[in-house]
């Protein structure tokens, strides 16, 4: 059988992921402009969090005019950039 050829997203335990899902909860909240590490994209994204969706697991991040959508689990680190 043949492998995939594409890495795969770093597995984390509850714990990394609660603390990440805290620090984005924060960065609503604040409404402060920061910079997101994403799996898979050389660039951070940066700009303000703005709607965590529960449902679709998709963090909203505002930037100007653009709104981009990011899967929660592709989130790998949020700082002050």
């Amino acid at each position: 059988m043949a492998k995939s050829a594409t890495p795969k997203r770093p597995t984390r335990d509850e714990f990394e992921l609660e603390d990440l899902g805290s620090q984005l909860v924060e960065a609503k909240d604040d409404g402060d402009e920061r910079a997101l590490s994403v799996w898979g994209e050389a660039e951070k994204v940066c700009g303000r969090v703005t709607v965590l969706d529960s449902r679709t697991r998709l963090v909203h991040v505002v930037n100007g005019e653009t709104t981009r959508k990011i899967p929660f689990l592709d989130i790998m680190k949020v700082s002050y950039e």
